[in-house]
């Protein structure tokens, strides 16, 4: 018989397989090591293979795409309910076989290397900012122990700490002074190396015409830009703005029955990372509005009667939307538009 469906399990070294024929029938069930991977799926005719959408599964799809194969991946919390046991790698990947046959299934798009390469500097640039305001903040607590107290803000670090230790000179033990200085050290190596990465993300947002294209809308920068261009990829896989805006979880989440609506905070589904980037943006552009009364009336009047951060969520609901016109439709963004 001809396997026409594959349920692959992906793991480190060990992987499952599970497919089936046309009449749902289960003829496979095998274990590859990952070297195996390549050789068995070359030799195998053309088929729809499923993956969960995790670590290498875009690696894979593209590979087992260059065989000639169909390949489709999921999010795992839309496979989880198709397992039908306990959970060990041949239930997970007959689950998968099972979900990537279903016509109602949500899909996720299949990132080229170029949007993987800009994803990882925007990966990495996020970690050496969470450990840069680690270590500035352990910087604070170890002075604060001492009675040194710094102003909020890393700047302030740079300019106050070299005076607070020569001021306390004989108050500070030497020891506890070399400390800091070299917690400054790397604090300043961490602010290099962050800086590095955004010249390389500016870069490639400067040679996309894509990102250039969204930097225009307010509260979109190069870095949310680049972002949104490498993640998204195709905006036409999204129906409308809406459903972009749900992707990053920019929506309400829903608890309803009986007829009766319940609407309740924003559903935060989707990459925080992106989200993140969207309402930071947002709330720029409110404190920009506030000084300037000639700036959006919708975001004027929004402000009057919401607060502050409910209007900053809806603002970055509206450029994700704003943002899928763009892309899908291949406008260019116009600060007078109108709707008709």
């Amino acid at each position: 018989m001809k396997i026409t469906t594959i349920g692959i399990d992906l793991a480190k070294n060990v992987f499952q397989l599970h497919g089936v024929d046309a009449h749902g029938e289960a003829i496979l069930k095998k274990q590859l090591k990952r070297d195996q991977m390549a050789a068995f799926f070359a030799n195998l005719p053309s088929c729809l293979i499923g993956m969960e959408a995790c670590s290498s599964a875009h690696y894979w799809a593209r590979k087992l795409q260059g065989f000639g194969h169909t390949v489709k991946l999921m999010a795992p919390q839309f496979v989880k309910p198709y397992v039908k046991t306990n959970k060990h790698d041949a239930a997970d990947a007959e689950a998968i076989c099972e979900a990537v046959t279903r016509p109602t299934m949500r899909f996720v798009p299949i990132k080229n290397v170029e949007q993987q390469a800009v994803l990882a500097l925007h990966r990495v640039r996020q970690g050496l900012v969470k450990a840069r305001t680690a270590q500035a903040n352990q910087i604070r607590g170890l002075l604060s122990e001492f009675g040194l107290i710094l102003p909020q803000g890393i700047a302030y670090l740079y300019q106050r700490v070299p005076v607070l230790l020569d001021e306390a000179n004989e108050e500070l033990p030497g020891a506890f002074r070399e400390l800091v200085q070299r917690l400054l050290g790397h604090l300043k190596e961490l602010d290099r190396q962050v800086g590095e990465l955004e010249v390389q993300i500016q870069t490639w947002h400067r040679s996309n015409a894509l990102s250039r294209k969204l930097e225009k809308i307010p509260g979109i920068g190069p870095i949310t830009a680049s972002a949104l261009v490498a993640s998204i990829g195709d905006a036409k896989n999204f129906a409308n703005g809406r459903q972009l805006a749900a992707w990053l979880g920019l929506v309400p989440k829903q608890h309803s029955s009986g007829g009766k609506t319940n609407l309740q905070g924003i559903s935060k589904r989707g990459d925080t990372y992106l989200r993140t980037l969207l309402i930071h943006g947002a709330r720029a552009v409110i404190r920009c509005a506030e000084r300037k009364r000639d700036a959006q009336a919708w975001l004027h009047r929004l402000i009057g009667r919401r607060n502050k951060n409910v209007a900053a969520v809806a603002l970055a609901n509206k450029n994700a939307r704003i943002v899928w016109a763009l892309l899908a439709r291949e406008r260019e963004f116009r600060s007078d538009y109108v709707a008709a």
